[in-house]
């Protein structure tokens, strides 16, 4: 394993056991204290503390398990909805994958961000029609894939030979095509997980997502704008904390891709 795969896995797992503990371990992120407001990263305070003299660090960590959560949330139903749509298009082809192709060529023509942002307006901000709204929009990146790949394996041998001695359709797609195609979609994950972090954070940064005083990266960001002259690092740690873990995840996806491609060749 090269050494910045092992580096981007070992801040992923670091993040992820912060945010699992830290309700555990840390400071109630929504304590204020008036007293240290704006008062710099220093030892008594690792990440400073914000406008209201809330400790940074532990709110960056509070964020990062609302981030995780949604993410999770959100790839885990757009992974379902998506492969099984592009499932069913890829093996019954025809008039039905024509129909099923030019509804998802509509979602693509509109900019994912765009659409997010829209959906999000109409539904109202919070965390169920954040999860509502990018699952709407993360759909169709799986169900293309999933499609993709169905189209290409169906007509190999071992799956025409299923067919041949009468297996249901069901089973043939469980059993001989969705293993089969199980590895590009891990790796769609991993590029998805990274997306719908920065896409939250967006709608958030925008007013649209997590909403006061539940914290989010995004809404640390927007409200540390504020104050960048005199307090930049309320900018600068949410902000270095979305960087770290979406590069993280964008550099296992990275490895994941080239391995499949090696075991492909």
């Amino acid at each position: 394993m090269a050494l910045s795969t092992r580096i981007a896995l070992g801040i992923l797992l670091s993040w992820l056991v912060l945010s699992a503990f830290s309700p555990f371990v840390l400071s109630d992120p929504d304590e204020i204290d008036l007293a240290r407001i704006l008062v710099e990263p220093s030892t008594a305070a690792l990440m400073g503390r914000d406008d209201l003299g809330r400790s940074v660090a532990t709110r960056i960590t509070a964020g990062a398990g609302v981030s995780f959560a949604i993410a999770l949330a959100v790839v885990a139903c757009a992974c379902l909805i998506g492969t099984g749509v592009g499932l069913y298009s890829g093996w019954k082809g025809g008039v039905i994958d024509l129909l099923i192709a030019r509804v998802m060529d509509v979602f693509l023509a509109f900019p994912g961000i765009l659409l997010a942002i829209a959906l999000a307006g109409i539904l109202g901000p919070g965390i169920g029609n954040v999860v509502i709204a990018l699952t709407v929009v993360g759909w169709v990146g799986f169900a293309r894939l999933a499609r993709a790949q169905t189209l290409s394996v169906k007509h190999r041998d071992h799956v025409s030979i299923a067919v041949a001695l009468g297996t249901s359709p069901p089973r043939i797609v469980m059993c001989h095509v969705l293993p089969l195609i199980t590895a590009p979609i891990i790796v769609e994950i991993t590029f998805g997980l990274a997306g719908v972090i920065v896409a939250e954070a967006g709608l958030s940064f925008l007013g649209l997502g997590i909403q006061p005083p539940t914290a989010s990266w995004g809404s640390m960001i927007r409200d540390g704008t504020r104050y960048m002259l005199v307090a930049p690092h309320l900018v600068i740690m949410p902000g270095f904390a979305l960087m770290s873990v979406v590069v993280a995840l964008s550099l296992i996806g990275d490895r994941l891709r080239d391995h499949w491609q090696i075991d492909r060749s």
